[in-house]
């Protein structure tokens, strides 16, 4: 236990985490806009709201299903390296030196487990992000489609970011129960916190494993997003083709 400690401290002292960079939409708005670099805008501006909402809608839905179903199998998040969670930033600074004093089996057994613990949080968020896409206003849709590049992320985060982080984090904290390493961190960490040495939000492991699962899955919504916007064609509802593929 000693051994660990004085390993953590050296890493907590080495500097904070790095923010998960996290990607947008893809190249939607002037598709939708209808700028002159992609064309006439004529069939966009021949929907109706009724299309424009229920395409909208239905493409969401099919994306944050399918982006719920991948992440939540095994090896969703160990097997992907967009979204791989990976130990905090303080025990990857020491990781090295503690595989060279024989402590990479619990830096190995604690990655699995959160990775794992991820895949097993994902489910509980496929009835919220459903419920958001029920909930969003023409305004809303209105937004998303001629808004940022990010701006379904942005309009998920916004609603479902608190509700999600709330359902996440029980089945995370049974997930690393009874892993030491996970609870020689949060000991560690949490003083670290208070010197400003941890950022606050990765003081404590499954609060860190929630965020990253929050953030792989707006990551792959968006993704999703993006593929049914840049491939209209090559989905299976003519309502998708009609909204989307007047915005190519």
């Amino acid at each position: 236990m000693k051994k660990i400690a004085y390993i953590l401290i050296a890493g907590l002292m080495m500097g904070n985490a790095q923010a998960l960079d996290l990607k947008g939409l893809g190249d939607v708005v002037n598709k939708v806009r209808g700028d002159s670099s992609v064309g006439d805008n004529s069939a966009v501006s021949n929907l109706t709201d009724k299309e424009a909402n229920d395409g909208l809608k239905l493409a969401l839905n099919q994306g944050v299903t399918k982006a719920v179903d991948v992440l939540g199998a095994t090896d969703g998040f160990m097997g992907n390296k967009e979204v791989k969670i990976p130990l905090p930033d303080s025990l990857k600074k020491v990781e090295k030196g503690m595989r060279l004093v024989g402590m990479g089996d619990q830096a190995d057994e604690l990655v699995l487990k959160m990775n794992r613990a991820a895949e097993q949080a994902v489910p509980e968020a496929k009835t919220l992000l459903v419920n958001a896409v029920k909930q969003m206003s023409l305004a809303d849709v209105k937004g998303i489609l001629t808004g940022p590049q990010d701006a379904a992320t942005q309009y998920f985060r916004k609603a479902t970011s608190t509700d999600m982080a709330a359902k996440f984090l029980p089945v995370v904290q049974k997930a690393t129960a009874n892993v030491q390493l996970a609870d020689t961190y949060n000991k560690y960490a949490e003083m670290g916190s208070k010197f400003g040495v941890v950022k606050k939000e990765n003081a404590n492991i499954n609060q860190y494993v929630t965020q990253k699962a929050l953030d792989g899955v707006y990551l792959m919504v968006a993704k999703e997003e993006a593929a049914i916007r840049q491939d209209p064609m090559g989905q299976a509802s003519n309502l998708l083709k009609k909204v989307f593929g007047a915005a190519k």
